[in-house]
């Protein structure tokens, strides 16, 4: 077949399948147009998802006619100056997506300029130009999108349900919205109720009352302020605290140049920031952004500049990892108190009349408890009712009260040990209300930030065993671990090839006393199985020290006596971090006084 020149429409709609996958790719190009020109105020109108209708109006600086003219042809911008395009200092290019746009709809577009006595309109119908005319519009740009897709018939099959479409349209509204929270944006259509986001002060506090608005109350109330900069980079944002995740990372919001984007690098940096605090499973919930030089970053890697690509990534990653766990660091106590309000809640019975409330169905009592009390059906005696006040059923907990607390240990952060329950949760009381304490996760966080600060120092000082403990593993799991020997070394784990299917574990790290040598050797052979190579080898070793710090914890089911409970108290109160352990659940939770008057109606 003979090479031939395809026709202009036929490039127009090839040119669409880059820029233009679904409605919310529309209102993505308009709207970031929209925020080029100068928009303060942006409103988004759809119908059946956008595929019937898109409208978008802003109050931005407008076009002339001739510039209304250039706008809907191909490779007509006026956010080029100088034809570098190394330089891009803009979201987009005005006259790119405009044809794309018209090439697969019936497009509409009425401006106005400062300059113009009027506004001016004009459409295009899948390609075809019409003159432009008069319009009567008082400032900005409205541009209308309507039947998507009606002039290639094959795409318009590919779309999804219009709730759905509605759906992804919202979330491209979300995340323009986050990026400018000095402009107003309103979102509306037959799919959901009006939406408004209104323009916020400048500053950090503006930034997080737009965040709180879009994110939720929950995230304003658990942020972390995140500010850095480095050789000309800056990062700045909130990130929600460790006890604010999610099972995924659709709550992660970055932005490079006030530019939404879903970048493999920076999703890399904030998983490695986070991995001292959350379980593999869980994710966290922030929006970071990262201003740098235009001439640093290239944003057209990706038709849809969905992905960017740094000059110097490392640095832009080293950046982001430090001042995220700076942040994380700094509010660290804050972490656990956050999860007061909610252990409260939890205890707040149901709304139910009062008079038909009973303690013994409470779900606090234990079940054969509930199960043993039977209303009586007929006119008991008094006796027998006021023996049932008694029934109580059997003990729940080995509750250990100590004696009165010294008065200096009140007035601590964490207050001073009052009680040791279910030999696993200490209870301490504080000036204003009290704390309860996992004494493992304590620990664990305690031992963990202990062999951080050996490694970095002095190394982990080592203790030889009288007789060395053999530990019996699959052949797969002995090479992994003598693999690793060498790194293990570091720790304080001198271990050998003990024939074909175990090791000789020889010295262990004096820090953690007597361990579970066995235990520790087959949960580090799983844990090396699961590593990505790709980590540095730092992150690689921070794994092996969190599984050590978990082996040379105090146990659950420990009794402690009262300076032990105390000392622990104190070690937590000097330790980074000590809000949560190693694997991101709670080490205590703090509940307020006058939380728990009220649950008592003393309030």
């Amino acid at each position: 077949m003979p090479v031939r020149q395809l026709s202009e429409a036929i490039v127009n709609r090839i040119a669409a399948g880059e820029v233009v996958e679904r409605p919310a790719s529309v209102v993505k190009e308009l709207i970031e147009n929209a925020l080029d020109a100068g928009a303060t105020r942006i409103d988004v109108l759809t119908d059946g998802g956008g595929r019937r209708l898109i409208r978008v109006t802003d109050d931005g600086e407008g076009m002339s006619r001739a510039d209304l003219a250039l706008a809907i042809e191909r490779h007509a911008t006026s956010k080029l100056a100088d034809d570098d395009l190394v330089s891009i200092r803009t979201l987009g290019f005005r006259g790119e997506a405009l044809p794309s746009i018209g090439s697969v709809a019936r497009l509409s577009i009425a401006t106005r300029h400062a300059n113009e006595p009027h506004a001016w309109a004009i459409e295009v119908d899948a390609g075809a130009k019409s003159a432009i005319k008069p319009a009567a519009l008082s400032a900005g740009t409205s541009v209308e999108v309507r039947d998507l897709f009606y002039a290639t018939p094959a795409r318009l099959k590919f779309l999804k349900l219009d709730r759905t479409e509605a759906e992804a349209v919202r979330e491209v509204v979300r995340r323009l919205a986050m990026s400018r929270p000095d402009v107003a944006f309103t979102l509306a259509g037959e799919e959901r109720a009006p939406v408004t986001f209104a323009a916020a002060l400048p500053g950090a506090t503006g930034r997080l009352t737009r965040l709180g608005d879009i994110l939720g109350a929950d995230f304003r109330a658990n942020a972390v302020e995140i500010a850095a900069v480095r050789e000309g980079i800056v990062v700045d944002g909130f990130a929600a605290l460790p006890t604010l995740t999610r099972a995924n990372a659709l709550g992660q919001y970055l932005f490079v140049n006030g530019r939404p984007v879903r970048d493999k690098l920076l999703i890399g940096a904030v998983r490695g920031a986070y991995a001292d605090y959350l379980p593999r499973d869980r994710h966290p919930v922030l929006a970071l952004f990262v201003a740098l030089d235009a001439r640093e970053v290239d944003v057209n890697v990706h038709p849809a500049k969905a992905e960017v690509r740094f000059r110097n990534a490392g640095l832009v990653r080293a950046l982001i990892v430090s001042a995220l766990k700076a942040a994380l660091t700094r509010e660290g106590t804050r972490a656990a108190t956050t999860g007061g309000s909610a252990t409260i809640a939890a205890f707040r019975p149901a709304a139910v009349p009062i008079r038909s409330w009973d303690w013994r169905r409470s779900p606090a009592r234990p079940n054969d408890a509930r199960r043993s009390y039977m209303p009586s059906r007929g006119g008991g005696g008094f006796a027998e009712a006021a023996q049932a006040a008694f029934d109580v059923g059997g003990p729940t907990a080995d509750l250990r009260v100590e004696a009165e607390p010294a008065a200096e240990l009140i007035d601590r952060p964490l207050g001073a040990a009052r009680a040791q329950v279910h030999e696993t949760y200490i209870v301490a009381q504080t000036r204003d209300g009290l704390v309860v304490v996992d004494q493992h996760a304590a620990h664990e966080r305690i031992v963990y930030e202990k062999l951080k600060a050996a490694i970095d120092k002095t190394g982990v000082a080592r203790q030889i065993l009288l007789i060395p403990e053999i530990v019996e593993l699959d052949e797969a799991a002995v090479e992994r671990l003598t693999a690793r020997a060498e790194e293990l070394a570091r720790f304080g784990l001198m271990i050998e090839p003990f024939g074909p299917g175990a090791v000789a574990l020889r010295e262990t790290p004096s820090l953690l006393g007597e361990i579970d040598g066995a235990g520790l050797m087959r949960d580090l052979a799983e844990h090396i199985s699961e590593w990505d190579e790709t980590l540095p080898l730092e992150r690689r070793l921070m794994q092996v020290a969190s599984s050590m710090a978990c082996h040379g914890s105090v146990r659950a089911g420990r009794r402690l006596k009262p300076e032990e409970m105390n000392a622990l108290l104190r070690e937590m109160e000097a330790t980074p971090n000590s809000g949560q352990c190693n694997h991101g659940r709670p080490t205590y939770v703090e509940l307020k006084l006058t939380d728990i008057e009220r649950l008592f109606g003393r309030r």
